[in-house]
């Protein structure tokens, strides 16, 4: 999530956006190590993927609000290492179907960004940021039918071998009804490893737009491992406000692979 690229999205996904968490990895880690994601939850990823990895992200996503509701998918993010601390970020058109009315259906917006991996941070913390801009690609409905520009900087720090803290700050500039809807957005996550290759979370999300009340959700979500470098996930969130959505349910399924020997 990784953006939010249309009206859609800003309705139904910047509320509760998953894309997305993982149990992050230090940014020296070789490729054989496990797969770190944005995905299930909001909060991105606090470390970028190996130099000269290709990973693939991918979900699908019901959400209710308002008496409405979306399925949408593939909800695919690329992310492909360049450097040590740096990876290119590739959002690929969503596709929203509105189960309720007959309008309201099509492609999302095509979305490019770059990732930087910061410090060394004092505290162990490991730090982020994420510069991104969504190109209005879309159908008419689905498009926001702007270029629209984000910033988003997630933390985490690990307090012990099962224990993670980890969160977002962002700020969106979405293009609704032609003028920008300046958005501030953040999150707190706890994640608890239950296993070595399962993982659980609980997080807050809360949207702050300049036109429009506070989204406040919360979301819970679980990741297994199924190899070194593939994962399932699936996560769910009710939201706590009345500008937020009423429930989201959603599924995943991410990769990687090394596509340029170092």
């Amino acid at each position: 999530m990784l953006v939010r690229i249309s009206t859609v999205l800003m309705a139904f996904i910047l509320s509760g956006m998953p894309p997305l968490y993982g149990r992050d990895q230090p940014p020296s880690v070789d490729a054989a190590q496990p797969i770190a994601t944005d995905r299930p939850a909001f909060t991105n990823s606090s470390v970028v993927v190996p130099t000269g990895s290709l990973q693939a992200e991918n979900g699908f996503l019901e959400t209710s609000s308002q008496g409405q509701s979306v399925v949408d998918g593939p909800e695919t993010l690329v992310r492909f290492g360049v450097a040590k601390r740096t990876e290119l970020r590739f959002t690929v058109p969503d596709y929203f179907h509105n189960l309720t009315t007959s309008g309201g259906s099509g492609f999302g917006d095509f979305a490019f960004g770059v990732k930087e991996q910061l410090g060394p941070t004092p505290g162990k913390f490991d730090v982020s940021a994420i510069l991104f801009i969504s190109f209005p690609t879309g159908a008419n409905g689905v498009s926001s039918g702007g270029y629209d520009p984000g910033l988003q900087v997630p933390w985490s720090r690990a307090f012990s071998t099962n224990w993670t803290a980890a969160g977002m700050f962002s700020v969106y500039w979405p293009t609704q009804s032609g003028t920008r809807n300046v958005t501030g957005e953040s999150t707190f996550l706890l994640d608890r490893q239950l296993t070595k290759p399962w993982d659980a979370f609980v997080e807050y999300a809360g949207d702050f737009p300049e036109v429009g009340g506070p989204r406040h959700l919360l979301h819970f979500g679980t990741a297994l491992k199924i190899t070194q470098q593939q994962q399932i996930d699936f996560h769910v969130g009710v939201g706590l406000s009345s500008a937020a959505v009423d429930h989201l349910v959603g599924i995943g399924y991410s990769f990687r692979f090394q596509a340029v020997r170092r």
